[in-house]
């Protein structure tokens, strides 16, 4: 079984060693670090039966949080080869949209993918509801070009928290 939990202080090097292992881009700890101190309640990792970490979804908001409407958004998302397929992905993810517009009300979340990955793609586009906002040159360190993804989250949780009693 497989725990989704929030990410806490002592996960950044099983976060980092995913994300070394599974992803061309990478960060140095204190990126890590920054995102967990900053925004603690929207990062979250998933975890084996033997609390190995498996997953990590990294998230933080807009940087400058005076704009309105807050926007969150998804610096990076990863999950290891031999638990892909089995919608850690999706959950991660689903956690991180639901504490962006609990904790912060955010209208909406970004994230950036490589034009080449169709597998994430699919993921975003098909699963998660994302649409294409543009496409960014050269986003990535190697030149390789980016689709900035976008999507609402006022419809998703609107139903939800207008059927709530007070």
């Amino acid at each position: 079984m497989i725990t989704i939990r929030q990410a806490k202080a002592g996960d950044e090097i099983a976060m980092q060693n995913c994300n070394l292992t599974n992803l061309p881009e990478n960060y140095h700890m204190k990126y890590y670090l920054y995102h967990l101190a900053t925004w603690p309640e929207l990062s979250f990792v998933a975890e084996n039966e033997q609390g190995r970490l498996v997953g990590y979804v990294l998230a933080k908001m807009n940087e400058d949080m005076t704009t309105t409407p807050l926007d969150g958004h998804v610096t990076s998302l990863s999950v290891m080869r031999s638990y892909r397929r089995l919608g850690i992905a999706e959950r991660l993810m689903n956690q991180a949209q639901r504490a962006m517009f609990e904790v912060f009300d955010a209208k909406c979340v970004s994230l950036h993918v490589r034009i080449s990955n169709t597998a994430a793609f699919a993921l975003y586009k098909k699963t998660l509801g994302f649409d294409i906002d543009h496409t960014e040159a050269k986003y990535y360190a190697d030149g390789e070009d980016a689709y900035s993804m976008k999507k609402d989250l006022t419809s998703l949780y609107k139903f939800e928290m207008d059927s709530l009693d007070f």
